[in-house]
């Protein structure tokens, strides 16, 4: 027999929901049966089923052990890869550098395995993060980047955390950084880019015009030429503005397009030189406040890289 005083997360529930809340493994049949019969009593006294209870009510039940033991809970994110490249974490934020290929986020065609899956299953698994523990939040993404691009996403472990990141991307206090390789050489080793873009949804493609009209939104993107080799060329990107595909179209536009790039570039003949992913990576981050951070005060001027970018160290023997 076991007791269970109700407080008052648990008021006003329903007997019988609450008994199928404590004890999850047994037959519904059979605790219709076990009220019925008063081996399920509150205060004492045979009760309804639809008894509602309040604080402070005493709920017995003369029930084998066996049903009081908890279904193992079963979250979807167990089923992600466990594999994380760690660029930096703290007790408040975790800062991933996700390879080419993986999904930010679920989408129509993949659910299972994604970057924050695999965050919050690695959370869990260090038991920094348990579902059955939280109201409403879970581990969530404070920036993303396309499935093709590598490189540093942000991770909240909490809501106060993700509330002050979105916060400080949205008034560009966070500086993020590309790695890009364009075909081409610039002539103009280092310039500011200023146009207004405007995305297709049907086609997930954006176009670029030199006029602004009521449908498009004005991009502003930095490049510096850092190597150039055999008509490529190793840039460093800066988004002054953050819009979809902005460093891929507007490379583009100007005659110098990402190297693999299937959308906006030339993919058929980069893949005759052995490259079918485009070379764009976010490889060093900054956290770049102006304002106060509150709890991330202390993030404050620091600056995080990952390891190494592949097409860098291939095509330029540069090193991050």
């Amino acid at each position: 027999m076991k007791e269970f005083t109700i407080t008052k997360n648990d008021a006003t529930l329903r007997l019988d929901k609450f008994i199928t809340k404590v004890c999850p493994t047994l037959p519904t049949s059979l605790m219709f049966k076990y009220i019925r019969t008063k081996r399920i009593k509150v205060n004492g006294k045979r009760a309804e089923i639809n008894t509602r209870l309040n604080i402070g009510d005493v709920v017995s039940a003369y029930i084998n052990d066996e049903f009081f033991t908890p279904i193992a809970p079963k979250y979807d994110f167990l089923s992600a890869s466990n594999k994380l490249d760690i660029v930096y974490e703290d007790q408040n934020i975790l800062l991933v550098d996700k390879k080419q290929g993986l999904l930010v986020h679920p989408d129509k065609n993949e659910y299972g395995d994604t970057l924050i899956a695999r965050i919050q299953r690695y959370l869990y698994e260090k038991g920094e993060y348990n579902p059955q523990d939280e109201n409403s939040f879970r581990p969530a993404l404070a920036n993303r980047i396309d499935r093709n691009t590598g490189g540093i996403v942000i991770s909240a472990k909490n809501a106060e955390t993700l509330r002050i990141l979105c916060d400080k991307i949205k008034y560009r206090e966070i500086d993020k950084r590309y790695l890009t390789v364009v075909h081409g050489v610039p002539k103009v080793k280092s310039a500011t880019l200023e146009g207004f873009l405007e995305k297709n949804e049907d086609k997930n493609k954006v176009y670029l015009s030199s006029k602004k009209t009521e449908n498009n939104k004005t991009i502003k993107t930095k490049y510096t030429l850092l190597k150039a080799k055999n008509n490529l060329s190793l840039l460093e990107i800066e988004l002054l503005t953050g819009r979809t595909h902005q460093i891929r179209a507007h490379m583009a536009s100007i005659g110098h397009a990402l190297l693999g790039d299937g959308k906006y570039g030339r993919l058929r003949d980069d893949k005759k030189m052995g490259f079918n992913k485009q070379a764009l990576y976010s490889y060093k981050l900054t956290f770049d406040f102006k304002t106060d951070a509150g709890i991330l005060n202390y993030l404050k001027g620091k600056t995080f890289t990952v390891d190494e970018v592949w097409f860098a160290k291939e095509l330029f023997d540069y090193n991050i």
